[in-house]
């Protein structure tokens, strides 16, 4: 099948200024449909090239003109002020929203198969693409919008047959505590549980945190490159889950779980996100601030034994939910139900 993907981020490290959680998971799904047999060409901006200067059409195809195609494959765009919302080539304005209604108008419109994958909870409830017959919707929730199908961020299956949770918790951890991520809708949580545990502890906040008046206790780095990501989560001994109240209470976990278990970092997560125990051992979760503080002080004294070894390979386990076999096996069912004539 040409699968016609549309998505505005990076298949590389891409720039640093610039909020893009897809990098650590879209690669992985793209190879894992070509390998499948399929043929994918990306329809918006090559951002990799216009912006970040790499090259990669050797390996994949760009096309922002409107080419016969079997299916159509959206990372799901929304309304962003003074962003995207404004007329094409004022200062700041990106062309992502506009180019993604230029394709629903040509190919969903027309009966073309479309699968709308809404990554950030941003499509509402009660809109119209959710009971367009030929529209599949996927989240990647455990409990999606009623009507949607779970369609989780994937992992290789060769990385997770390959983690060894000897070896990652071999080395010696210098940070007892790191966040990683952007601000966006997550003060409720930070405050609830970061903030009052990390008073206590050595940490680091890294990401687009531009409202941090009220914690000026905390080390707050700054934006990173994702290619530093992987070497901090190396250093620390765990970070925190921290997620927006409509990730929470539908399960909706992010990729910062598996960056950080993947590099050998203890996941420490709210018991109170929905289906808590599918994501993190119960040894992880915590309840309150005081909670967390007790873990991160006994975790620190368990770095390089046996102990820590099993509790990764315990978190290491729980990864094979977003494993990469079981989210192409959903993208194509969803696929080969619309071109049957109906949702997957």
């Amino acid at each position: 099948m040409l699968i016609g993907y549309s998505f505005w981020g990076f298949l590389g490290n891409g720039i640093t200024d610039t909020p893009d959680g897809g990098r650590s998971h879209r690669r992985t799904l793209i190879d894992g449909l070509l390998e499948r047999g399929h043929r994918i060409v990306f329809l918006q901006a090559n951002r990799d090239h216009d912006e970040a200067g790499l090259d990669l059409s050797d390996t994949y195809q760009w096309n922002l003109g409107l080419p016969d195609i079997d299916a159509l494959f959206l990372e799901w765009r929304w309304p962003i002020p003074d962003r995207n919302t404004t007329a094409c080539k004022t200062p700041g304005h990106t062309c992502d929203l506009h180019r993604q209604q230029q394709l629903l108008d040509h190919y969903t419109a027309a009966g073309v198969p479309t699968l709308l994958w809404d990554k950030d909870r941003q499509l509402p409830a009660n809109d119209c693409m959710r009971h367009t017959r030929n529209v599949a919707v996927c989240e990647p929730a455990l409990h999606p919008t009623p009507g949607a199908a779970t369609l989780l961020f994937p992992v290789s299956d060769k990385a997770l047959d390959g983690a060894d949770p000897g070896a990652l918790t071999a080395g010696t951890r210098d940070l007892p505590l790191v966040y990683i991520g952007n601000q966006y809708d997550r003060d409720g949580a930070f405050d609830r549980y970061f903030a009052p545990a990390a008073t206590g502890h050595p940490h680091l906040v890294a990401g687009k945190w531009t409202r941090t008046q009220r914690w000026p206790e905390l080390n707050f780095y700054g934006r990173m490159s994702f290619a530093a990501v992987d070497p901090l989560y190396r250093r620390a001994v765990c970070t925190m889950l921290l997620l927006p109240d409509r990730y929470a209470q539908a399960g909706q976990m992010t990729q910062r779980l598996f960056e950080a278990v993947l590099a050998g970092c203890l996941p420490l997560t709210p018991a109170d996100i929905r289906d808590a125990t599918k994501f993190a051992p119960t040894a992880l979760h915590v309840r309150d601030a005081a909670g967390a503080a007790r873990t991160i002080a006994h975790l620190q004294t368990i770095v390089g034994t046996a102990q820590h070894a099993d509790l990764l390979a315990d978190c290491l386990h729980k990864l094979d939910l977003f494993r990469l076999s079981r989210q192409l096996e959903i993208v194509d069912r969803q696929l080969s139900g619309l071109v049957r004539g109906g949702v997957g």
